[in-house]
């Protein structure tokens, strides 16, 4: 059931699809998406449900971020089990490359009350705080979604932007922490080392996604990441810019710092669990490190846009996903954090290695460590990512 490493996987689309310019660009155009033309409001962007006579499904994921037969790649052996139980069609589509390149395909359907196509897409914390800030989606029934209600990792139900999981599910998470090749460093264990220590010199690289950079930055500072303030973000991103100036960080990057890592061409890194598993398949030397100050944690959330017309075609498929046997066979291909509760017992018949994977699995200890970004509105979204990008040299 283990995947091996992918060339390209889901997190690194994350950044690599636009340009540094292009997201800035992006970035400051939002000034016109909480403009009263975009915003849209339950009562006034009604949607109808025809999930009792079309029994069909329009959904939108990631590239990979589903498990695949190994004979053959076009049939998704959990979602093939579902269309078969349910008889509900589903259209899968790997189209969400990006997040602000997706925004870019649904932003004037959703600004205008208009269908996009879809009844379900899967984006990240940040867009989706953006969709919830917009009003631009259905509230979920929770009546319908039992095995959600049931399994949700206590983690994960509360994020600032949503907290109740009223309008999103997490899909995936995962982790952005410190990795280190220990064949060409000692070990490492705080963010500090990353950005200070002398036989690290030009040998590391830091995320290009802001708010997981940062957001360890904040921490290492003794600052909750989901809860700071403008000046707190200001002392941490000057400490950025003293590892900048300094040449202690070579450059920022995308998940392409995952072959710099495993050659050893960069010693540590700032980076995502997913890619660390991916790399451990190879290379026993690739480690992950949990710093002392805290971990960020992140996820790929299931969301119903308005004017979506199978919403309960839609929470039908979010509810099977979160079968602990469906979340685990699932798990097993992906490599990401599993939000499904008991999941781990399933894994066990499928992986027992997979299992006592923390990367997948995290134990307690290591979750009490995490942290989520705080929800920005519009203005916060575009100072302190303009301010990131100019640091960074972008």
């Amino acid at each position: 059931m283990r995947s091996p490493l992918r060339p390209l996987t889901r997190r690194g689309l994350l950044t690599g699809t636009l340009g540094s310019a292009a997201l800035l660009a992006t970035a400051g155009g939002l000034a016109g998406c909480g403009t009263k033309g975009a915003q849209q409001t339950e009562a006034g962007c009604k949607s109808e449900d025809l999930s009792a006579t079309e029994k069909k499904l329009a959904f939108s994921n990631w590239p990979q971020y589903i498990d695949v037969d190994a004979k053959n790649e076009a049939k998704r052996p959990t979602l093939d089990a579902f269309v078969a139980r349910s008889g509900i069609q589903v259209t899968y589509t790997e189209d969400v490359n990006d997040n602000n390149e997706f925004f870019g395909k649904v932003q004037n359907q959703l600004a205008s009350c208009q269908p996009t196509g879809r009844d379900l897409m899967v984006l990240t914390d940040w867009m989706a705080s953006r969709m919830v800030r917009l009003g631009w989606l259905q509230k979920l029934d929770k009546s319908k979604l039992p095995n959600v209600e049931a399994n949700l990792l206590p983690s994960l139900r509360n994020v600032s932007f949503d907290p109740n999981r009223e309008f999103s599910v997490p899909w995936q998470s995962g982790l952005a922490a410190l990795a280190y090749n220990a064949k060409v460093t000692k070990e490492i264990r705080t963010v500090d080392e990353l950005l200070t220590r002398p036989d690290l010199k030009g040998k590391v690289t830091a995320l290009s996604e802001m708010r997981d950079t940062m957001g360890l930055l904040l921490q290492s500072n003794g600052h909750d990441p989901s809860n700071f303030t403008a000046a707190q973000f200001d002392d941490a991103l000057a400490k950025l810019k003293r590892a900048v100036d300094s040449g202690q960080i070579r450059k920022f990057t995308g998940n392409d710092y995952s072959q710099d890592l495993n050659k050893g061409d960069i010693a540590a890194c700032i980076c995502w669990s997913g890619d660390v598993i991916q790399l451990g398949f190879e290379n026993d030397k690739i480690k992950f490190v949990a710093p002392e100050s805290g971990v960020m944690l992140w996820s790929d959330n299931m969301l119903v846009p308005n004017k979506a017309s199978h919403k309960a075609n839609a929470e039908e498929l979010i509810n099977y996903y979160y079968e602990p046997a469906v979340a685990a066979k699932m798990a097993a291909y992906v490599n990401y954090i599993c939000p499904v509760k008991g999941a781990q017992a399933e894994m066990e018949k499928i992986d027992p290695d997979l299992a006592n994977n923390p990367l997948i699995f995290p134990d307690e200890p290591m979750l009490a460590k995490a942290k989520s970004f705080m929800a920005l509105d519009e203005k916060q979204e575009r100072d302190f990512e303009a301010k990131y990008q100019k640091v960074i040299g972008a």
